[in-house]
């Protein structure tokens, strides 16, 4: 920070009563920064620490292009729209983005299932529609469309559909995200066999 003006930002700092000193682990690195209490997750990983895979779509956490996953390690994170959650909330969090799910020696079998089926056009939905498939795959319980709500329904199309609504695709690839997906659900978790 010199002259009171954040590095990237066209705005100047209002004062050091209004910025933060967290730390947390994004894609298994350790990072330790000073951040505006406003600015959300997505700013502080696009902006401050150049990852370009989240995208900012809305803004307005209605298209999922920022979705990434964050808890307190990289196994736990759950889906969150980074354009809504504020960095400073996150102290001490783990997250993870499209640029740590996999290395292009060695992809998350979600990529490999998503390049397989052809389940991306203009690329620009694809990193939120990954990290928003790997969150939703370890997330149990019912759905808004599941019959019994006491249950924990097997991961049918319909059930993959309405858990990944949140993720808008204006290329129209849904059918093959929908199938790259289904393609990757372990047989127990679909009812189709152990």
């Amino acid at each position: 920070m010199s002259n009171g003006w954040w590095p990237g930002y066209g705005v100047p700092v209002m004062d050091s009563g209004y910025a933060t000193d967290i730390t947390m682990t994004v894609n298994g690195e350790p990072c330790a920064v000073r951040v505006d209490n406003r600015m959300s997750v997505l700013d502080l990983l696009r902006e401050r620490l150049g990852l370009t895979g989240p995208k900012k779509g809305c803004d307005h956490g209605q298209c999922g292009a920022c979705t990434v996953l964050i808890g307190t390690g990289l196994a736990d994170g759950r889906r969150v729209n980074a354009c809504l959650a504020l960095a400073v909330a996150h102290d001490g969090a783990s997250i993870q983005t499209i640029e740590g799910l996999g290395k292009p020696d060695d992809l998350h079998p979600l990529q490999r299932s998503f390049l397989r089926h052809d389940a991306f056009q203009c690329g620009y939905c694809t990193p939120g529609q990954l990290c928003s498939a790997v969150g939703m795959l370890s997330e149990p319980g019912p759905s808004a469309i599941t019959a019994d709500l006491a249950a924990d329904p097997p991961l049918t199309l319909g059930e993959i559909r309405e858990r990944m609504s949140g993720n808008l695709c204006r290329c129209g690839a849904y059918v093959n995200i929908v199938e790259a997906i289904a393609a990757e659900v372990p047989k127990s978790a679909t009812g189709t066999g152990t």
